[in-house]
């Protein structure tokens, strides 16, 4: 409620000609937001048609950082006799193999890699047999067990490049197969329902900003408007540039430091769907909103509730109200990101400065002109009654009489004019023609019923 009373004040102070009662500003807020509850319905539909592209955008970067991560303990792609080293996904594959492939018999096993027609997955699959049974022992003793198997030197040299990297021998950990799983019946539905919305949101912003602008700044005058569709286009591009930093620099390099953060803590990395997909959502969203600090700040520079020189002067407090602010709203609670929220927001904000500058050199330039053409408009006025008072002196009498003169003697007499209309005011002084009946000689009595008269009418 008090939320609400500071944005109806600013719509008051920013039209004081428009004010309105409570129940009125109540009236158009309950207009704003049906207008963008049925946009945001509108635009779900669509993106709810398109959840399986959403779905994999947003899946692709916790993919990438997993990816490299495991890329990290895998070693150098070198040939053993005609056998390569394996690769992320042949190793992870390996896994799910050995898996199947170890609750069979020795004949169930080789008819099993037979008709899987793959020639290198024996050979991975086993060392991973191995690996797993080398890591199992202390480490001072793994390499001795790996070079006393008799597998032949292929194997042994790829156990032990496989030591060194330290790969997982798990199936499904440090990969994203895990991330697929669902805990509830309801999960995948309304994470698909939550996608769409988030995705509504970012497809309907403009007119989401449209609808929060009329509300905000109700009877914008025609220059206004002429302000606010620019301004729209930059908060869409800035919202926009938002989203995609945090996408593609942000959440990778957030993921990367939990990752990496619960690996050396010893935990794995088991992260749901779900959760996933809220936290990259929340992000990236996050971002995008507070990119819009300059439509915001430039807004009330045009409206006048904020100049240069009171941002100039309070430019300290702002810093440290961006990083409160970034602290807030950050979804992660570490410095990293904190400060890649924050700095591109100082950076807007020391822009936005610089605009209100030039918007305020503008406007002086722009009084300048005006006061440059007013005073061209004077001279050009006392031109003219130097000129005309040069003609009228040039008709006069050469002997000095006024050829007026005539005409009041013959009985042709002008309008009557005030004294003070043929000079600068005050040049004479009035007096009451003799006779004029004046307030002083009316009776007491007769002016109060006089007044009495004037109050009633």
């Amino acid at each position: 409620m008090y939320l609400l009373k500071k944005v109806f004040e600013l719509r008051e102070k920013a039209h004081p000609d428009h004010e309105k009662p409570f129940l009125d500003h109540l009236e158009d807020l309950r207009v704003m937001v049906t207008r963008v509850v049925i946009t945001l319905l509108v635009s779900m539909i669509v993106c709810f048609a398109f959840q399986d592209d959403l779905m994999r955008i947003l899946r692709a970067p916790v993919e990438d950082v997993i990816f490299s991560k495991q890329l990290e303990t895998m070693p150098d792609g070198e040939l053993h006799e005609g056998i390569k080293v394996p690769t992320v996904e042949t190793w992870n594959e390996a896994k799910d193999v050995e898996r199947i492939a170890s609750s069979l018999g020795e004949e169930q096993r080789k008819s099993f890699y037979k008709a899987l027609a793959k020639p290198d997955m024996e050979f991975h699959s086993r060392s991973v047999t191995l690996l797993r049974a080398a890591k199992a022992l202390p480490e001072a003793k793994r390499k001795d067990f790996v070079e006393g198997l008799s597998e032949g030197d292929a194997m042994t040299r790829q156990l032990l490049a496989l030591l060194e990297s330290d790969p997982s021998v798990e199936p499904g950990v440090g990969s994203s197969t895990r991330m697929l799983s669902s805990l509830k019946p309801t999960e995948t539905f309304m994470l698909s329902m939550k996608l769409a919305l988030y995705a509504g949101i970012v497809v309907a912003f403009p007119l989401l900003l449209m609808f929060i602008l009329q509300f905000v700044l109700p009877g914008l005058h025609e220059n206004e408007r002429k302000v606010m569709w620019p301004a729209m286009a930059v908060g869409f591009g800035l919202f926009i540039g938002g989203v995609l930093f945090a996408y593609f620099l942000v959440l990778p390099k957030a993921l990367l430091f939990f990752y990496e953060w619960s690996g050396n803590l010893g935990v794995s990395n088991e992260w749901r769907i779900g959760e996933y997909i809220t936290f990259a959502t929340q992000f990236t969203l996050l971002f995008g909103l507070s990119f819009e600090l300059p439509v915001v700040v430039m807004v009330f520079v045009k409206l006048g509730l904020l100049t240069y020189d009171t941002m100039s002067r309070t430019r300290t407090y702002a810093i440290l109200a961006i990083y409160i602010a970034a602290a807030l709203i950050t979804p992660t609670p570490d410095i990293m990101t904190l400060n890649l929220m924050a700095l591109p927001m100082l950076l807007l904000y020391e822009i936005c400065i610089w605009l209100a500058w030039f918007d305020r050199k503008k406007a002086r330039e722009q009084e300048a002109r005006e006061e440059e053409e007013l005073r061209q408009r004077r001279q050009q006025w006392l031109l003219k009654n130097e000129e005309r008072e040069e003609a009228h002196s040039d008709h006069a009498d050469p002997h000095g009489h006024d050829p007026h003169e005539h005409d009041h003697e013959n009985g042709w007499h002008d309008e009557y004019h005030h004294p003070a209309d043929h000079g600068m005011p005050g040049d004479e002084e009035w007096t009451e023609p003799e006779g004029a009946v004046t307030g002083d000689d009316i009776p007491e009595e007769e002016r109060k019923r006089m007044h009495d008269e004037n109050r009633d009418t």
